[in-house]
């Protein structure tokens, strides 16, 4: 049998790939969906297209993490669903509301197509916003204060310019023409926004938590550690400069800016997992605290060890297939 500590590290490993994964594929197609048109039907088909293989099997990622959560940290899952009960409801409206807008614009009657693309738009958004609101709650340690919500309410907003941003990027390397240029200053508008977003958070963590400050400023590799948040912002002021070149040619690199943001993403991703180490609830519960017991999380490696491959694998295979420029969109 494997130990505890052995298990909480690497259950709490794979809980983290299932969630910056997803956030990386579902970002891109909540991203498309937020600045989804309501009144261009082409573009809006184009749009739609350019995510259709992928968008519901990118939420399998949200699913694997949640699993993974309530099985190896169920104590963990049960505290940070108690504190995020309302959001977490919101966010699932909101899935359910893209879900069931996705299907019902290809049957429903040309009138009210524009509804459900507006149904999709709106769904996204609140899943974008959810999500922001809840890793702001988690940030202030679920605390309930006036200034707890009010920066969750800013990390909510920041979570949709940052989906913005990879799903204007995503457009930029898929589409052609008028979306293409479109998504470019899409693009460049929250490219800015989610630069501010990141500032803030960078500057606000650590004094509102001495843990983070500690993590950040007060051990040994401290130093090695410091220039990632200037690279990040290295690679915002790359991407704009990116995203200008590319107003005059189109034609050549038009998959950096997705690439850029996914590298911004990995490091943000990166930067909060290093705060709250080991800490699975902040300041409350590590996972090694919060582990399950190990017999039984050895027996269920078994299906992990199983099914985590066979996802990784099914995903590469789908976006190998589907590779190259949006073609136009057709029901079947």
């Amino acid at each position: 049998m494997f130990s505890a500590e052995y298990l909480a590290l690497l259950y709490s490993a794979l809980m983290a790939l299932a969630i910056i994964v997803y956030a990386v594929l579902d970002g891109y197609d909540l991203g498309v969906g937020i600045l989804l048109p309501g009144n261009n039907k082409p573009s809006a088909d184009t749009m739609i297209a350019s995510i259709g293989p992928f968008w519901d099997a990118n939420e399998t990622w949200l699913v694997l993490a949640v699993g993974l959560a309530l099985i190896a940290f169920p104590t963990a899952h049960s505290i940070i669903l108690q504190a995020l009960y309302l959001p977490i409801a919101f966010m699932l409206l909101g899935l359910i509301l893209r879900g069931v807008a996705f299907d019902f614009r290809a049957k429903a009657k040309t009138r009210y197509r524009q509804t459900w693309d507006r149904c999709f738009k709106l769904g996204s958004l609140i899943t974008a916003f959810t999500q922001g609101y809840m890793l702001g709650l988690y940030v202030m340690s679920f605390e309930h204060s006036l200034a707890s919500h009010l920066f969750a309410t800013l990390s909510g907003v920041g979570v949709i310019a940052a989906y913005t941003l990879i799903g204007a990027g995503w457009l930029i390397m898929k589409c052609e023409g008028e979306i293409q240029n479109s998504a470019i200053r899409w693009c460049r508008l929250s490219n800015l926004i989610a630069l501010l977003g990141v500032l803030a958070v960078s500057v606000v963590n650590p004094l509102i938590n001495a843990y983070v400050q500690t993590r950040w400023f007060g051990t040994e590799i401290s130093l090695l550690l410091l220039p990632l948040p200037l690279i990040c912002m290295v690679l915002f002021v790359i991407q704009d400069r990116v995203l200008v070149k590319l107003n005059d040619n189109t034609s050549h690199g038009c998959w950096l800016p997705f690439a850029i943001t996914v590298m911004i993403f990995l490091l943000c991703f990166f930067g909060l997992v290093y705060s709250f180490f080991p800490y699975v609830v902040p300041g409350t519960l590590t996972i090694f605290e919060a582990l399950a017991d190990p017999s039984a999380l050895t027996f269920m490696l078994y299906g992990v060890v199983l099914v985590v491959p066979a996802i990784i694998g099914y995903t590469l295979f789908s976006y190998r297939v589907f590779w190259g420029k949006t073609q136009d969109l057709s029901y079947y």
